[in-house]
Formats: structure tokens, sequence, C-alpha cells
């Protein structure tokens, strides 16, 4: 029986080439008659704007000079104090933890985390780019309470663990039109360039190229035949494509 999509739970075990597209707070100018304007959403964007831009400056320098082996490492440490037993025993401490400011929608927002992560409410970073997400999970330099942290890899395993619902889904119905996984492939493929660097380095070292074989050998699994190039080999069993989603 095909298992091919892990619970939400099994991403616990599941940055930056690519130019971050991030809200920019407003630039000083002549903001006359725009002040009175301003949304309470427009002032909470351009607080958490800020916050994104000064985690992007410090993941580029921490990150650096890491390999890619050294950057798994470090998200292995990371994740592992907001979802491993460290984060279990330590919930009062946590659930205590107040940002280091006066600016009340900072203060909201990790109230709100806070409560979503005790099963109370929406978490407060649904619906932002797995980039945001990262740059949130992966920030422990006290910019961002615990709980925080915690609330945005939540929200970016809900946002992997639907994709790979649907890429799974639109796989099997692949495989019973053409008796291939081809589409699916790229699919995969696609989807880990538009990880963050750090994201990426909890992969496999050889998971790109893998996957960049299996597209070019377009295999048919109901002739039993490579219909592009390389050796058939190189193929794998359907159970064994689907999962390549959970690594």
């Amino acid at each position: 029986m095909l298992n091919p999509v892990g619970s939400k739970s099994s991403l616990n075990n599941d940055s930056t080439d690519n130019r971050r597209t991030m809200m920019q707070p407003e630039r000083a100018g002549n903001t006359a008659g725009k002040v009175d304007m301003t949304t309470k959403k427009d002032v909470v964007l351009s607080s958490l704007a800020q916050q994104f831009s000064d985690s992007a400056s410090r993941a580029d320098a921490e990150n650096a000079g890491l390999s890619r082996k050294e950057l798994g490492a470090k998200a292995e440490t990371l994740l592992n104090k907001i979802t491993g037993p460290e984060y279990i025993a330590n919930r009062a401490m946590y659930n205590a933890e107040i940002p280091d400011s006066s600016d009340p929608e900072r203060l909201a927002r990790a109230a709100q985390a806070t409560k979503f992560v005790n099963g109370d409410g929406r978490n407060p970073f649904a619906g932002f780019t797995r980039e945001q997400l990262a740059l949130v999970t992966y920030d422990d330099s006290g910019l961002y309470t615990t709980n925080e942290r915690r609330a945005a890899w939540e929200a970016s395993t809900d946002q992997e663990y639907a994709w790979r619902k649907e890429v799974v889904a639109k796989a099997m119905a692949e495989y019973n039109s053409s008796g291939k996984l081809t589409n699916f492939f790229s699919a995969v493929l696609e989807h880990f360039k538009t990880l963050p660097d750090i994201e990426q380095a909890q992969y496999p070292d050889n998971y790109e190229t893998k996957l960049q074989k299996w597209i070019e050998l377009d295999y048919n699994y109901f002739t039993n035949t490579v219909e592009g190039k390389g050796n058939p080999a190189d193929s794998i069993s359907l159970q064994a494509s689907l999962n390549i989603v959970n690594r």
C-alpha cells in the first residue's frame, strides 16, 4: 500500500543565492498627508519588514563561510530547540518570553504566537513566504521569541505538507495516464530550487543530481523502458519515487 506523504510531524526532520522578495519599510521623505491614511496592517508589515531585513543581513553574514554540510548541521541544531525535547521541557519558560521592544505590534504578534503554539487562535505567520518563514525560524539572535520561531516553523511545515499532498496526487494522475513520473520529478526539482539555502542544506547532497537523472531517464513504468536517455538500472520503484518528497 502506498504511503507517499508523511504526516506533518514527520517534517520535523526534514539559504541565499536567490534574491529575497521582502516588504520594505517606507523610505523617509515627504509623507505629509499619508500618516493619517496608514492602516494598522501597514504598520504591522513595516515593523515586520524591518525584522526580516535584519534577519536576512544576519543570516548572510553568519552563513557566508559555511559549507552545505555545516549549514545543514546548523539548521538541525536550531530546529531542535523549537521542535525537540528541549522545547517541550522548557515550554513554560518559552511561553513567558516577550520581545525586547515597546512596539505594540511586535508584542501582539509574539503573544499571538504563544497562543497559537498552545492551540489557541490563528498562526500570526500564516501566509508568509518560505523565505520569510525561514528568516524567523532560523534566527536565534533574540529578535523573535522562541514561540514566534516555532509558529513560523509550523507555518512552513503546513505549506510543505500541502505541497507534498498536491504533488503526489498529480504524480499518481501522471502515472495512471502515461506510466511515467517525469513531470513529477520535474516538479520536485523545481520546488527544491525555490527553497531557502538553509532548507536545501537539509536534503541529501545528491538530491538535485538524482532528480535530474530521473527526469532525463523519462522512464515508463508500464513498459519498463527508458524513453529518454540513461541506464534502466538507474530507475527506482513507484513507491520509492513518491517517497522522495519525504527525503
